[in-house]
């Protein structure tokens, strides 16, 4: 039988055929579409013609379109739908992916081409884009090591298979940690918890298949239960088992991988002749130096370290008001915090979140997308991978423009954390393909399905990476949608963010689960009030993860890196009841893939510019001001990674910010 991955598929939008797709498929279509994919670059590289854009770069681009659909299916299942076939077939084909580019990189007569058509681009003609593009192939090919000669081209190799083997194996001991500690709860455990809480504790327990409710280490689970127990035993236990991730021993222990991952990035750096990984590694980003990632994050850290300090002392007295004498822990913050919240703003998230119902949430993003580009949102009746997948058919003036699926509940096969991909991107050559987008998040599941506010901003924020995917308009699929700077690319995610908070967005959208009545005006002024509540600690926790991020890589690799984490919070002066947001053993955002190594900062460099982005519109006097919403997809959303990033930033805004806008937009300015 034709293996469906393979295939032609005759669906709606080309979409993924799930229903007809099993495991067995994958390795398969993977050795077949490997296959095709090295003809094609060999046909390239050893094509007597001069080399020219077209039969170089442009062929280039036009290849590995078999193996793009195999892995696009593939990955979005064995990270949002894992199970033991997919996690040995991760396993497997980390160290084949990883060779099968390196051997396209380390190609010598492939490289040659390149770089005569790099060398002859002045006369060819070329387009603006297909200038980039040049230079973009060019530049990976060169820090891929593609000019390294003899030992050094063959240790290169060996040095890229052995990260891939080492990312998937993190990744995979961070979820079976994950997914195989709960702590039972007894009903006299319950006591205190909002209902939306024993709610997703009691869904938790039955998708367990547990007796009664549980606490898991989803986000969405464990931290309103830290919020609300009055149990400091629980919280203690439940916090203990949270940051200890990864760091249980046995064979899940991710300590020995996280410092093999920094040799070997620190040896890869120092063949392609850089210093330290982030000097390679940042040369490529905004930032360019770790000296001014370091300066922006110790711009932040000193306010942020003060508030955190002040607000502790606050917490400490009240936590001594209850009987408990010694010093404030991890697990008492969130405990007293949200008192305070509920204290100083009359705020309690438990009257709150039935006001976050998922679906009118979901309905909120879509609606603000189409007040301010137009777009409007079908439902659509497709096979997908998991029956809590929806998808939605995404047009503009009829036209059609991307599918957008979501994924939005946590369980046991699915990573945490939330994200936003792309099954398909956007192109125009070498045929017009329209792109397929998907949103991954770890709410609880209940019903009705009730949000925090924090939950909330999550889905907003994987929104703005989606509308980045939907609304690209250019060429060639490797400068299109998310494909640029590291950080620049939370610039629409967290700028999106924003509308969450226009008091219009919440009147409509908010609505009580039972009564459907619109959220009381005194209670949305309240949480517009208390939008910065809490910034102290929320900053101090991660500066401290981008802070020690960056000290792993920008000098001689760690033999020891849980030893440095301590001595650079130690440095820091890391407050004693905050802890790193993500710590060295499930900080996946590093060392699950080198995405964000060296680079978790950028989450606040891209802050830098949506708190100034977003006062464009509030410049123009409307949050949904056509003129400057045209202007934002002009020159942001819909460019990719055609031209620069701080061009990009500059043609929208007219210059580039300054940090004083964050620190506004955090209530952590002087």
């Amino acid at each position: 039988m034709t293996n469906p991955l393979l295939s032609n598929w005759d669906t709606p939008f080309d979409l993924a055929p799930f229903d007809a797709i099993k495991d067995a498929d994958f390795a398969p279509a993977l050795e077949q579409a490997l296959a095709a994919h090295k003809a094609e670059i060999a046909a390239i590289a050893e094509n007597a013609d001069a080399p020219d854009f077209a039969n170089t770069i442009a062929a280039m681009e036009a290849s590995g379109a078999m193996l793009d659909k195999v892995l696009g299916v593939f990955f979005t299942v064995a990270g949002a739908d894992s199970n033991e076939a997919r996690e040995a077939l991760q396993r497997e084909f980390s160290p084949l992916l990883a060779a099968h580019s390196a051997e396209i990189s380390s190609n010598k007569t492939l490289f040659a081409r390149i770089a005569a058509v790099w060398e002859a681009r002045a006369t060819l003609g070329l387009t603006a884009e297909e200038d980039r593009v040049l230079m973009l192939t060019h530049r990976g090919f060169v820090r891929s090591g593609a000019a390294l000669e003899g030992g050094d081209d063959v240790r290169m190799k060996e040095i890229k298979g052995r990260l891939a083997t080492l990312g998937t194996d993190f990744m995979q001991n961070l979820l079976a940690d994950e997914r195989e500690w709960f702590m039972p709860l007894q009903e006299g455990d319950l006591e205190g918890l909002p209902q939306f809480v024993v709610d997703a504790a009691r869904a938790a327990g039955a998708e367990k298949g547990a007796d009664g409710p549980v606490v898991t280490l989803s986000r969405s689970l464990i931290v309103p239960f830290l919020q609300f127990s009055p149990r400091r035993d629980l919280r203690k236990r439940a916090f203990e088992a949270w940051v200890a991730r990864g760091a249980n021993g046995g064979e899940t222990d991710n300590r020995a991988i996280a410092a093999e991952v920094l040799a070997l990035r620190q040896e890869r750096a120092n063949l392609l002749g850089y210093d330290s990984f982030a000097d390679y590694k940042l040369e490529t980003e905004m930032a360019k130096t770790p000296d001014a990632v370091r300066d922006l994050l110790m711009a932040v850290w000193e306010p942020a370290k003060a508030q955190a300090e002040a607000d502790a002392k606050v917490l400490t007295d009240m936590m001594q008001a209850d009987g408990i004498n010694g010093a404030l822990e991890p697990w008492d913050w969130r405990y007293y915090s949200e008192k305070r919240r509920k204290a100083e703003h009359d705020l309690d998230e438990a009257i709150l979140k039935p006001y976050l119902q998922l679906d009118r949430m979901i309905e909120a993003a879509f609606a603000c997308a189409t007040r301010l580009f137009g777009l409007e949102f079908a439902p659509l009746d497709v096979p997908l991978y998991h029956a809590d997948c929806r998808a939605w058919e995404v047009t503009r003036k009829g036209a059609h423009v991307a599918v957008f699926i979501g994924d939005y509940f946590a369980r046991g096969s699915k990573r945490s954390g939330a994200w936003c991909s792309a099954m398909r991107g956007q192109a125009t050559f070498p045929k017009v393909q329209s792109p397929v987008v998907i949103n991954v998040c770890n709410f609880a599941k209940a019903e009705p399905a009730l949000l925090s506010y924090d939950d909330a901003r999550t889905l907003f924020h994987e929104f703005g990476h989606a509308l980045h995917q939907m609304l690209s308009n250019v060429t060639y699929e490797s400068i299109s949608g998310t494909s640029v700077a590291r950080d620049f690319v939370e610039l629409p995610s967290q700028l999106y963010e924003h509308w969450l908070e226009v008091p219009e967005v919440l009147q409509e959208f908010a609505t009580h689960a039972d009564t459907g009545e619109a959220m009381p005006q005194e209670m949305l002024q309240k949480v517009l009030g208390a939008a910065n509540f809490d910034m102290g600690f929320q900053t101090v926790e991660f500066v401290a993860s981008a802070m020690v991020d960056l000290a792993f890589h920008e000098d001689q690799a760690p033999a020891d890196p849980m030893a440095m984490q301590t001595q650079v919070l130690a440095d820091m002066g890391l407050p004693q009841a905050i802890t790193m947001r993500h710590a060295t053993p499930h900080f996946a955002h590093v060392f699950a893939g080198d995405g964000y190594s060296s680079g978790y900062y950028s989450y606040m460099w891209s802050e830098v510019m949506d708190a100034d982005a977003f006062a464009a519109f509030e410049e123009a006097g409307d949050a949904f001001d056509a003129v400057t919403a045209r202007a934002l997809e002009d020159n942001i959303l819909s460019t990719g990674g055609s031209v620069e990033a701080d061009e990009l930033y500059k043609r929208f805004r007219g210059r580039l910010p300054g940090v004083e806008a964050l620190l506004k937009g955090r209530g952590l300015a002087a």
